[in-house]
């Protein structure tokens, strides 16, 4: 599978799903209502799929609520739902090809990266979650020597995981993996563009030994079927990944409902600070790009904002452009592409009139900034890189989810960790020096969840991923994770002497 053929032949042959899954049995919508699935890579149908709605995701809340309430799923050994996810993370693997084919087909990444990058990604996070559930251990309260009090983490109950496009599968597998290990069920609406991974996944879970109705997926319009879910009475806690407008709704639908929890991961504006000491200056070039063209930008945490210090900024901005045309997109499906397509006509228009917008304020465009058309879909736009953006342009204000740079400069650490933080988002950031305690330093100031030092968007299943200010709350990834899905019990038995 090292070339283009053959990922086009296997990509014929692929059984694409376009039912609801609920109880664990293919479900249609009960007006009949389906949604179109566009390739975006060459504008072609792929499916139409089921676009669940109220009704729907009242069946699937019921669904998840009697699998909790009366399944077997939670009331399993640790070691027993250990055994069942670890038996998912290598159906996954086996099924490489496949997945990798469904997230590439629907929303445009080049099926390499999700061949060498998601899919094994999110089989690993399964299996690690799987592997610390008979590690964790409770808590006995020091009290009386007559009293007993124990502190136990108990599972919510019923959770709605709303995905993204950008990572399907890799986003899916981070909500599902704690919030299954810890012993709830869910519910989970992956975005419209991309539903094919997430119900491929939840086969894979049932043959896996994931009881009926613990994971349910309902793929649907946000305004539909994510606020069905946003608003449903019977679920426990909401996690989402995505815009922070759509962010903002959730807590509308929390307050309007019964107050469950939501935690949300949403959008950024990294970023990424190269300081003068910084000896390998290619090396930091070559990151730079990635940060931002990888996935064809269309990552929340990208390092969307680079800020050069003044001395080294024309030489850098130089390599960054050598670097930035390695990153030309093509056939997402040709091994040989290192950016593919942009998920829908929709978002790409919506990236090209930021770069107009850009050049209206007066930065300026020294690479890329055209849209392409290949294989007659005009859903391909060059890596391009704008220097001499202001802070009040709407360039270095604005998320733009695209393979867009925004180049700063500045002249001294203060000026640097200043122009960084002056932003409403706090996801990430990135800086690179040579001198220890400047790291330091400026690594304590930046206000992000992440900060990565001599590389950028450092991630790990071992480490938490998400961000403050209007970035969201709560984490993704590591074992603080179990905090979105587990509630703590306190039970106090009173000894008789």
């Amino acid at each position: 599978m090292n070339e283009l053929k053959d990922w086009k032949a296997r990509a014929a042959q692929l059984r694409l799903r376009d039912s609801a899954l609920i109880d664990g049995e293919p479900c249609e919508a009960l007006d009949g209502a389906r949604l179109q699935v566009i390739n975006p890579a060459n504008g072609e149908l792929l499916a139409n799929v089921v676009a669940c709605a109220g009704p729907e995701v009242d069946l699937a809340v019921l669904s998840a609520r009697r699998a909790y309430e009366h399944g077997p799923w939670v009331r399993m050994a640790p070691t027993e739902r250990k055994a069942v996810l670890l038996r998912l993370s290598q159906l996954m693997l086996a099924h490489r090809e496949e997945l990798a084919l469904l997230d590439s087909l629907s929303m445009g990444k080049p099926v390499m990266d999700a061949w060498n990058i998601d899919v094994p990604g999110a089989a690993h996070v399964f299996a690690w979650y799987g592997e610390s559930l008979d590690k964790l251990y409770d808590q006995v309260a020091p009290s009386a020597a007559n009293v007993l009090a124990t502190i136990t983490r108990v599972p919510l109950g019923v959770i709605a995981a709303v995905v993204p496009w950008n990572f399907p599968l890799d986003m899916a597998a981070w909500k599902l993996a704690p919030a299954l290990a810890a012993g709830n069920c869910v519910v989970l609406k992956p975005a419209e563009q991309s539903p094919f991974s997430a119900l491929r996944l939840a086969e894979l879970a049932l043959e896996a030994g994931v009881p009926p109705g613990v994971l349910n997926v309902v793929p649907g319009l946000g305004e539909q079927a994510g606020r069905a879910l946003g608003l449903h009475p019977d679920v426990d806690s909401l996690v989402f990944t995505g815009s922070t407008e759509v962010g903002k709704y959730f807590m509308q639908y929390s307050a309007q409902s019964n107050l469950k929890q939501v935690w949300l991961e949403c959008g950024g504006k990294s970023p990424n600070l190269v300081f003068a000491d910084c000896q390998d200056l290619d090396l930091a070039a070559q990151k730079a790009a990635f940060a931002i063209f990888f996935n064809q930008g269309e990552v929340c945490s990208a390092n969307s904002r680079l800020l050069v210090q003044r001395s080294i900024h024309d030489e850098f901005v130089e390599r960054l452009i050598d670097q930035a045309r390695l990153w030309q997109p093509g056939n997402p499906l040709d091994p040989s592409s290192r950016a593919g397509a942009i998920v829908d006509a929709r978002q790409t228009a919506r990236i090209m009139q930021y770069i107009q917008q850009a050049q209206a304020e007066g930065a300026s465009l020294v690479c890329g900034g055209r849209q392409l058309s290949i294989d007659g879909s005009n859903n391909f736009i060059e890596p391009t890189i704008f220097t001499d953006v202001l802070a009040a342009m709407q360039l270095a204000r604005e998320e733009v989810f695209g393979p867009v740079l925004a180049v700063s400069v500045f002249d001294d650490e203060e000026q640097a960790i200043a122009m960084a933080n002056e932003h409403i988002y706090g996801l990430a950031a990135s800086l690179w020096t040579d001198d220890l305690n400047r790291a330091h330093r400026v690594a304590r100031r930046l206000n992000a969840g992440t900060v990565s030092v001599n590389t950028v968007d450092a991630l790990d299943v071992t480490v938490p991923f998400g961000g403050g200010k209007q970035s969201g709350f709560g984490r993704d990834l590591s074992l603080h994770a179990f905090d979105k899905y587990t509630q703590l019990k306190t039970t106090w038995i009173q000894l008789r002497d």
